[in-house]
């Protein structure tokens, strides 16, 4: 039925959005750095965490330089932040299900089958913050393409730290680089599991057509 091929047609997109933006975080860089000094390097990221250290079963770090390991945190903080919100938007939209002041209570069921059901009104407000959100990112993350040698695509700005946008506006981050870098591993945790949980619920949801919340109760 026509409400079922919605939800299958929205679910492709959203897992293609998922593969096509971690490939495009983890394309190949022609700058090469020695072994020994991207270990350092990615030693000293945040995230890395005793017993496993800097787990990287795949040897993405062995093959890129430090502005390539910098775009992969970049990324993967990207992903976790989105991965967050996802999650949030599953069990608030869930648990609001039918309240007057969502859309006139007209979004109904699992949370994978709302996107379908918003007016069109949504999706032009959806992509402009969307898109102003993104041009904020670039601005402040990334050298000015104009000015990027040809071999060094996607080129980071040199004192920009991943995922430091300086938006802060309830002023939560600490003065002191021990407590950043807690903060920074805290944020990269959350993110991670994030990411899971959204794949878990997108999964779950689509297998049974059953809710999270109503998962929760039954």
């Amino acid at each position: 039925n026509q409400p079922q091929q919605d939800t299958n047609r929205t679910m492709k997109l959203a897992i293609f959005s998922l593969l096509a933006g971690s490939a495009a975080a983890f394309a190949p860089s022609s700058m090469k750095a020695s072994s020994s000094a991207l270990k350092v390097v990615a030693e000293d990221l945040p995230g890395a965490l005793p017993p496993v250290g800097f787990f990287d079963p795949l040897g993405f770090a062995e093959k890129a330089d430090e502005n390539t390991l910098k775009r992969y945190r970049e990324a993967e903080l990207t992903h976790g932040r989105v991965a967050m919100l996802a999650v949030l938007g599953f069990l608030v939209g869930e648990a609001v299900e039918g309240s007057s002041f969502l859309f006139d209570a007209n979004i109904k069921g699992p949370a994978i089958t709302h996107i379908p059901q918003v007016p069109e009104g949504f999706w032009a407000i959806l992509l402009i913050s969307i898109g102003a959100a993104e041009q904020f990112r670039a601005e402040n993350g990334w050298v000015d393409p104009s000015e990027v040698p040809i071999d060094q695509p996607g080129l980071l700005k040199s004192d920009y730290v991943p995922g430091d946008l300086g938006f802060d506006p309830l002023g939560l981050k600490p003065e002191d680089p021990e407590e950043f870098l807690i903060m920074q591993t805290k944020e990269l945790q959350n993110g991670r599991l994030a990411m899971l949980a959204a794949a878990g619920f997108l999964a779950q949801e689509a297998v049974d057509g059953k809710g999270i919340l109503e998962h929760f109760q039954s």
